[in-house]
């Protein structure tokens, strides 16, 4: 099936009669919007779907479970680990999510603020200084990489499992430096905890930040139910463009679209303290869930590059590109 054939049919009615359960991994991120509106505004049980969704604090156990059937779609960053799983035909990435943008506040590079009093006020500072990272192969690793070799320095990755360890970390002065999603990277530097040095944008200013992906087989036997589920999240993703990207759609459909985000994200914080974090988080997520090509290939060639993943792997490798909009090739 074709991209156009495929996104012509994204307004396809749900799919019989009985809705159909399935798993949804995700992270307690404003990044992952698109996918909490679908669920909170009736679009996922509009599609046909009950949706239960899996948390984690990680990008390479999400792919994981969608090998081992522990989920059926996920959103997150590409990963070494993820291109693994789809070079043994486990996992195939149907859609794209996040995605920076420029003219939109995206991903920020941070100093701790011991780095920081010791020179490290700007990336090119980055000599011999520690990166933190979830695992060897993780987004963080691929940005950071990046990063380093634009400025022409080297870096060394410091792999600390989970995005609240590495919160930890750089607070403590533990790591020089880590780039985040704005909603974390906002209130850290507001609050006095870190600095921020540079923006991701400048080193990669069209990065496929986060992806759709689900089972190999599912991609291939579930075509209806694959374009029922990203006809869901893209209408979930076109109402929080609307509300705190484009910000098109009012103050009043902006208060609302952060109360919905508050059910998932800063869920420990009063509405008031996480509002202005999920404000500051808003990055464009792809409508019609389409795909930038072009970065997600540097990406893979990176990995290639790093000795993470095998030569073999190509973008076919990884991707069903029959699903949505291509942007780049």
């Amino acid at each position: 099936m074709g991209a156009t054939a495929a996104t012509s049919l994204f307004g396809l009615p749900a799919i019989g009669q009985s809705r159909t359960r399935i798993s949804v991994g995700a992270l307690r991120f404003t990044s992952h919007a698109a996918s909490f509106v679908a669920f909170e505004r009736g679009y996922f049980e509009e599609a046909g779907f009950d949706v239960d969704f899996r948390f984690f604090q990680a990008a390479q156990p999400m792919a994981v479970a969608i090998a081992s059937g522990d989920a059926d779609y996920a959103v997150t960053a590409i990963s070494g680990g993820l291109i693994s799983l789809a070079e043994k035909g486990a996992i195939k990435v149907i859609g794209g999510a996040l995605s920076e943008e420029p003219g939109i506040y995206g991903q920020q590079i941070l100093a701790s603020n011991a780095a920081f009093e010791a020179g490290l006020t700007a990336p090119a500072h980055l000599e011999g200084r520690s990166f933190g990272t979830t695992q060897a192969g993780s987004s963080f690793h691929y940005m950071g990489s990046k990063i380093a070799a634009a400025e022409g320095v080297n870096v060394k990755f410091k792999p600390l499992q989970k995005t609240g360890a590495i919160i930890g970390a750089i607070k403590s002065g533990q790591i020089d430096a880590w780039s985040i999603v704005p909603h974390i990277a906002k209130p850290l530097a507001d609050a006095g905890a870190v600095k921020i040095i540079g923006s991701v944008a400048d080193y990669l200013p069209d990065y496929q930040v986060t992806t759709v992906f689900t089972s190999a087989s599912g991609a291939s036997e579930e075509t209806e139910r694959n374009i029922a589920f990203l006809s869901a999240l893209s209408k979930g993703a076109a109402d929080f463009n609307a509300a705190l990207v484009d910000k098109t759609a009012g103050d009043d459909a902006r208060d609302d679209m952060v109360r919905l985000i508050h059910k998932y994200v800063y869920t420990d914080r009063d509405y008031e303290k996480a509002a202005p974090s999920i404000i500051n988080g808003a990055m464009r997520i792809n409508e019609g869930a389409a795909m930038n090509l072009t970065s997600i290939k540097d990406q893979i060639d990176w990995f290639k590059s790093e000795g993470l993943v095998k030569d073999s792997v190509t973008v076919d490798t990884v991707v069903d590109a029959s699903y949505v909009a291509i942007i780049g090739k």
